[in-house]
């Protein structure tokens, strides 16, 4: 490709809006524009890239046996209504009526169409296992758009469903995409972890994610060096325990001091050995969810206990606990508790329900009742759960997903096949996702430099990026044009830059573009009889002769 030809709309600066890095470089490498909060059109260089992507995933998903189809983005209401996903997703569903009245749904995930299809044609089981895949675009209303292509309402993803007789044979399913997956994100040349994860609106049993580590990353999860990996959202560990006091409740008076830094200080006690209590809302009624004064509640664990929940308001703690907001506790208060399993063991301090006062002296068991559940969030260097080593913690950019659907989508809409002797079963189903668009995000987060984009061979927009100084200049030119068609007829992508812009502007543009390999053809290296060639990664200088020039850049983008 000539760049003269080429629409590719470099900027000198950051966007302003812009945070993370691959938004910015994206932006001005002329790979994105923003149409809208969340909607980006990508212009040549940019679909150059997730098609790049979008290739390998295909390869990889059809050497497992994967068949490819194409499913609409326009649903009708009632296969969502059927599963319940219609009134258990909220304002992220994009919803609207067609001219006859119906409801009618835009895709955010295809598990009630790929059902819908599979009830439909599946009969027995020799018709099973089928695996099915698709790369289509996705819609989600996000609430807070940002991060460039990393938090969008429009998107394309690859999401593939297996359909199995039964539970060893979803297994085997599960374990061939984590194969696939392991593949394409090594392929495209990214670092990333497969952590255990929450299932979440999904549904299913087992869930775990591919995530890529990364600064711009909304998702955090634990790792051990032991081989332990888990999302945050899932993650355990082992906290420290504090050295506790003798039990033997006693009140104590703490006047104007609510929150768990203004007491530990007041009474001069580490924080650890107070309990923080905290009084949500459900559907069910109040529940008071308590965890030590040193943790934090990690909302989806919780959630998963008692379901949907909100903080209750200073209103709704009074009238409930006969108390102000920092002085509530377990004692004497007749509701559902949850306390985290840190506090199953110990000598406490806790709100007397009373406002100026606490208890200390609680001990569980003893002092009051309640659940035991882990609803804690893990904060580093607490201990692995399974080999007792210290836990790190890192952002990271979930860049797929894989789940085990079991029955959830089958069952209500019917997903059923005669088995060998002749019995309807419900079809055991598995999803499995992967986003084009946050590998791209992914590979520039992790390899990126002050210069710009460095792109990984596979993925490159183009892997040589040839430099022409002075287009004027005819000897250049010619020695340009013949190394530019013995690259081509070799089979190598290539981008010609001819613009008539000083060399300055070339030499950013590439920079900021990341091609793996630049080769400069100017007046030093005619005259010298050779061309120079720069390794975007790291910056290694060759230079070799005309003769062999061409022969020796491929030599050497092979070996990248």
């Amino acid at each position: 490709m000539r760049a003269s030809r080429l629409f590719f709309p470099t900027l000198k600066d950051d966007p302003a809006e812009a945070e993370a890095i691959s938004h910015k470089l994206m932006i001005r490498a002329g790979l994105v524009r923003q149409l809208a909060a969340g909607l980006y059109i990508y212009l040549p260089l940019g679909l150059k890239v997730v098609d790049k992507v979008c290739r390998i995933i295909r390869e990889e998903m059809n050497a497992i046996g994967a068949q490819e189809l194409s499913m609409p983005i326009l649903h009708p209401a009632e296969i969502w209504q059927k599963t319940g996903r219609w009134q258990e997703i909220g304002d992220e569903m994009f919803r609207l009526k067609d001219r006859g009245g119906r409801d009618m749904v835009l895709a955010m995930t295809h598990e009630e169409v790929i059902t819908w299809l599979a009830a439909h044609e599946i009969r027995s089981y020799r018709d099973l296992p089928q695996v099915w895949y698709q790369i289509q675009t996705k819609l989600r209303d996000e609430a807070r758009p940002k991060s460039g292509i990393l938090r969008t309402r429009e998107f394309i993803m690859k999401d593939s469903y297996s359909f199995d007789t039964d539970e060893e044979s979803l297994e085997q399913n599960y374990q061939l995409h984590i194969q696939a997956y392991s593949r394409i994100f090594q392929r495209c040349g990214i670092r990333f972890y497969m952590v255990e994860s929450d299932p979440g609106m999904m549904g299913g049993a087992t869930a775990h994610e591919f995530m890529a580590p990364s600064a711009a990353g909304e998702d955090e999860v634990a790792l051990c060096p032991c081989g332990y990996s888990a999302n945050l959202e899932l993650a355990r560990s082992v906290p420290e325990v504090p050295e506790f006091p003798q039990a033997g409740l006693e009140e104590i008076a703490t006047p104007d001091v609510r929150t768990i830094d203004e007491v530990s200080k007041f009474l001069n006690v580490d924080p650890a050995l107070l309990i923080k209590s905290l009084l949500v809302m459900t559907d069910a009624g109040p529940v008071l969810a308590m965890l030590r004064g040193d943790q934090e509640l990690q909302d989806s664990k919780l959630n998963r206990i008692i379901g949907t929940h909100r903080p209750a308001s200073p209103a709704e703690i009074q009238a409930i606990t006969g108390a102000g907001t920092g002085f509530i506790g377990p004692v004497g208060l007749n509701l559902r508790k949850v306390a985290d399993e840190s506090l199953e063991r110990g000598v406490f301090i806790v709100g007397a329900n009373k406002d100026g006062y606490h208890y200390k002296g609680a001990v569980l068991g003893h002092d009051f009742e309640t659940e035991l559940a882990d609803i804690r969030r893990v904060k580093p260097d607490e201990t692995c759960p399974f080999c007792g080593k210290r836990l790190s913690i890192e952002q990271v950019i979930e860049i797929g997903n894989i789940f085990k659907l079991g029955t959830k989508y089958s069952e209500p809409l019917g997903a059923t096949y005669l088995n060998e002797s002749g019995k309807e079963q419900n079809i055991i189903m598995g999803s499995y996702g992967i986003g084009p668009a946050r590998i791209v995000a992914a590979a520039i987060e992790q390899l990126a430099d002050e210069k710009g984009i460095i792109w990984p061979v596979s993925i490159a927009p183009f892997a040589i990026h040839v430099a022409l100084v002075q287009p004027a200049d005819s000897q250049q030119t010619a020695i340009a044009e013949k190394l530019y068609a013995d690259l081509m007829a070799a089979g190598a992508e290539v981008l010609l830059d001819d613009r008539a812009v000083s060399p300055g502007v070339k030499f950013k543009d590439a920079e900021l573009l990341g091609c793996p390999l630049r080769v400069t053809i100017g007046k030093r290296t005619v005259a010298e009889g050779s061309v120079e060639v720069q390794v975007r990664h790291g910056g290694e200088e060759h230079k070799f002769e005309l003769g062999t020039a061409a022969d020796n850049i491929l030599s050497l983008l092979d070996s990248l």
